[in-house]
């Protein structure tokens, strides 16, 4: 006879996906009954750690952990990648900034050194502790990347969700006041990337999941590329472009190299997943482009307004020849 217990475990494992439930549900149920004494088993329920331990195992089943079926596979592979190239554009443009703004402070004379420093002396202790830890905090981006391509994944893991730290105090301060600042919108965006950068890096680059490796180049070549075609694009305007400037930039030649490369490619299928991570990334840069952009698009320059939606406009074409291409390629791989 089933016992409530028993019932109650099963239901919890239903967030198993049926592939797995299939292969491995009794000889879990009958693990969990193992030493439960059969008279309080319906008096009982599963524990908390029981619930927390099947729902990672559920979003390591369903990102392509051990042999999974094909469509899990796919989608584990498009989300490490999304992870991957998420990392690698936020590293390059945190390590850009820093360099860019600290050779300006210390060439600009003495005037534009103080105000460089002020921002981490002029407010107080606490203040000043909050503002050193933004300004490093978000270098931690490229520890993630390079400690996951060696295969730290805990490294990794913990310095990605560092990194993003930063991203919740502009949040904490909009919470607290009494109107929505004009930049609101982009906050919650620049927030929205850098925590599913994370979390996905967290989830995808599990210890069942695949080495983490770059389609194309070696880990250093490939982010001092993105380093200094972020850095050109900024110096090449340097009176407008904004935090979304360079990394969007990046992004559009990254994307339209790829493009170009599967067309020319004669395997038209070089990377599972490939052209989904690229395609969910150019959205969530969409998202940031546009609320970066939006509140100032009516006091803009006439070139700068110009620049700023060209990069929104080829950001909606990529996307949306990425996801097509994905679309394809998910149905060539079913065949």
């Amino acid at each position: 006879m089933t016992t409530l217990l028993e019932t109650r475990y099963r239901a919890v494992l239903r967030l198993l996906p049926a592939y797995y439930r299939r292969e491995r549900e009794e000889e879990m149920v009958e693990t969990y009954l193992w030493d439960v004494d059969p008279d309080v088993q319906d008096q009982s329920r599963p524990t908390l750690g029981e619930v927390v331990s099947v729902a990672a195992l559920a979003v390591r089943s369903r990102l392509g952990a051990g042999n999974a079926p094909r469509r899990y596979a796919v989608l584990g592979s498009a989300v490490r990648l999304f992870a991957l190239f998420a990392v690698l554009l936020q590293a390059a443009s945190a390590v850009v900034d820093r360099i860019l703004a600290l050779t300006w402070a210390t060439t600009s004379g003495a005037n534009q050194w103080g105000i460089f420093l002020g921002d981490f002396t002029g407010h107080g202790v606490l203040a000043g502790a909050v503002e050193l830890a933004r300004w490093v905090l978000p270098l931690l981006w490229t520890v993630a990347y390079f400690a996951l391509l060696r295969d730290h994944r805990r490294l990794a893991q913990v310095s990605a969700l560092a990194a993003a730290v930063p991203t919740l105090y502009p949040l904490v301060q909009i919470w607290t006041l009494d109107f929505a600042p004009s930049d609101s919108a982009y906050v919650v965006a620049a927030a929205l990337l850098a925590w599913s950068s994370a979390l996905t890096l967290c989830a995808s680059h599990h210890r069942d999941a695949p080495r983490a490796t770059l389609p194309a180049g070696t880990p250093g070549l490939v982010f001092a590329a993105s380093c200094v075609l972020m850095g050109v694009s900024i110096v090449a305007l340097p009176d407008g472009a904004d935090t979304a400037w360079a990394p969007v930039t990046c992004y559009l030649v990254a994307a339209l190299a790829w493009l170009l490369y599967r067309a020319r490619s004669a395997d038209r299928l070089p990377v599972a997943g490939g052209a989904a991570a690229l395609a969910a990334l150019g959205l969530l840069l969409l998202v940031v482009r546009i609320t970066a952009v939006y509140p100032w698009l009516d006091v803009l320059p006439g070139t700068l307004r110009v620049g700023v939606l060209a990069q929104a406009a080829a950001l909606v074409l990529l996307t949306a020849a990425l996801a097509v291409v994905s679309g394809r390629d998910l149905l060539s791989r079913g065949r």
